[in-house]
C-alpha cells in the first residue's frame, strides 16, 4: 500500500491561541489519520512541546491532494474577518449615498363602496318576478324585479273597451257627416243638419283621443312595475322574495355603485402626516405582512373628525374589482420621511442564506461584505431598489458581483 504524508504547521502559544510570528510557542499537537476505502478513523493523537501542529494524512490506492494552510491571526479588536473576492472588479461602480424616502407603515383597511344606492318600487303591488341575486353585477337600467297590480290590469282592460266603443261611435259619426255633406251638395238636406252631425263627429274624435290617453297613463303605470337598477355595480342585498307585497318607495335591492374605496383608520399621531394625494401601496389578498405590494392607490378624502382617537381616510385604487365589500386589505401608508441607504437590487446577492454586496477598495481586490436588506424601494430611474438597514456607509463604492 502506498502512503503519503503532508505536514501542516501552525504556531501555538501556551493558552492555545495562534502566536505571533516572532513570539514564543509552547506546544505541538500531532494527529495520525489512516484512510481505508469507505472509512476514515483517527489513529494517533499526541501533544508535544515543539511549537508546531503536525497533521499526518495517510491515503491508499490513489493520489490525495491536501491544501497546506498557514495563517497568523493577531488578537486585535480593530480587525475583522471578511470574505475576499478572487474575481476582478467589473465596470459600472455605484457610490452609496443617503436619500430621503417615505416611512411606510403597515395598516389594515376595509373595502367600501363609493356609493350605495337602493333600487326602489314605484307602484304598489306584488312582486311577480325577481331576476336579481346577491353578488350579481348589474348595469344601469337592468330590470331587477316586476311588480304586478291586478287593479291596473283590470283598469287597462276597461280602457281598451272604452277605446273600442269610441272608435265605433267615431266611425258612425264619420258616415253621417259624409252622407249629410252629399245631401247638402244636392240641396236636399239643410245646412243645420250638416253642422249638427259635424259637431258629433268632432266629439267622437276627442272622446277616442281621451280614452287612448287614459290607457297610455295606465300602461305607463304598468311599466313602472319594472324595478330598474339605478346605477352600475354589484348587488349587496336583496331583502324580498317573489310574492312580497310592496309599497311605493320600498327597496328591492341594495347596490354598491361605481368604484370601491379603501377605508383607512390611523392613530391620531399620524393625522399630521396624512393629506390628499398621498400614495399608498396595496398588498395581495391574504393579509400576510411579508408579501410584496401588488398595486398603488391614492388618498382621495380625509375626514375632518376623529373617531375614537383615530383619523379616517378613503383611498382609491384600481386593484379592488374582485374584493368583497367589507373585506380587509393590507396597505402601506406614508407616516413621514426618513434618511436611509438605497441601492439597486441587482447589487445584492446571497450566499448560504446570507446577503452580500461587493465593496470596491482602492488599489485592492473587491471585498464581499454582509448587509441586512430591508424593503423594496423604487429608484428615481424607475428600476427596482432595496433599502440597506446595516452593513454600508455613505460614500462606499459597490461593483457588480
Amino acid at each position: 500500500m502506498i502512503t503519503q504524508s503532508i505536514e501542516l504547521k501552525i504556531p501555538l502559544s501556551s493558552n492555545g491561541s495562534a502566536c505571533e510570528s516572532n513570539g514564543p510557542c509552547d506546544c505541538e499537537i500531532r494527529w495520525g489519520l489512516e484512510f481505508n476505502p469507505g472509512q476514515l478513523r483517527n489513529r494517533d493523537t499526541r501533544v508535544k512541546p515543539s511549537g508546531t501542529r503536525i497533521l499526518w494524512l495517510i491515503g491508499g490506492s490513489g493520489l490525495l491532494v491536501i491544501l497546506l494552510l498557514s495563517a497568523v491571526i493577531p488578537k486585535s479588536s480593530e480587525q475583522s474577518l471578511a470574505v475576499q473576492s478572487t474575481l476582478p472588479p467589473m465596470a459600472g461602480a455605484y457610490e452609496v449615498t443617503l436619500r430621503e424616502i417615505d416611512d411606510y407603515k403597515t395598516v389594515y383597511a376595509s373595502v367600501r363602496s363609493r356609493d350605495r344606492v337602493e333600487a326602489r318600487v314605484r307602484i304598489q303591488g306584488t312582486i311577480a318576478e325577481l331576476t336579481v341575486k346577491e353578488g350579481q353585477s348589474v348595469n344601469a337600467g337592468d330590470v331587477l324585479a316586476l311588480i304586478a297590480d291586478q287593479k291596473i290590469t283590470l283598469k287597462l282592460h276597461g280602457l281598451d273597451a272604452q277605446i273600442k266603443g269610441a272608435r265605433s261611435r267615431l266611425a258612425a259619426a264619420q258616415s253621417d257627416v259624409e252622407r249629410a255633406k252629399e245631401l247638402l251638395s244636392r240641396g236636399v238636406a239643410p245646412q243645420a243638419r250638416y253642422d249638427q252631425l259635424k259637431a258629433a263627429y268632432d266629439s267622437a274624435v276627442n272622446e277616442l283621443a281621451s280614452a287612448e290617453a287614459d290607457r297610455a297613463v295606465v300602461a305607463r303605470q304598468l311599466e313602472e312595475g319594472q324595478v330598474l337598477a339605478p346605477a352600475e355595480g354589484r348587488v349587496l342585498r336583496v331583502p324580498v322574495t317573489v310574492g312580497t307585497v310592496m309599497m311605493p318607495g320600498e327597496s328591492v335591492a341594495t347596490i354598491a355603485a361605481n368604484a370601491y374605496l379603501l377605508r383607512i383608520e390611523l392613530p391620531e399621531r399620524h393625522a399630521r402626516f396624512l393629506k390628499l394625494g398621498d400614495k399608498i401601496r396595496i398588498g395581495a389578498r391574504g393579509l400576510s405582512q411579508d408579501q410584496e405590494p401588488i398595486g398603488e392607490g391614492e388618498i382621495v378624502r380625509v375626514l375632518p373628525e376623529l373617531e375614537n382617537g383615530r383619523v379616517i381616510a378613503d383611498a382609491q385604487a384600481d386593484a379592488l374589482g374582485d374584493y368583497f365589500v367589507g373585506e380587509r386589505a393590507l396597505v402601506w401608508i406614508s407616516a413621514g420621511k426618513r434618511q436611509t441607504i438605497v441601492i439597486p437590487k441587482a447589487l445584492v446577492f446571497s450566499r448560504y442564506g446570507i446577503d452580500y454586496v461587493r465593496l470596491a477598495r482602492e488599489g485592492e481586490t473587491p471585498m464581499d461584505v454582509v448587509v441586512q436588506p430591508g424593503g423594496a424601494v423604487r429608484l428615481d430611474d424607475g428600476t427596482e431598489g432595496i433599502e440597506i438597514l446595516s452593513g454600508l456607509n455613505a460614500g462606499d463604492v459597490l461593483v457588480q458581483p
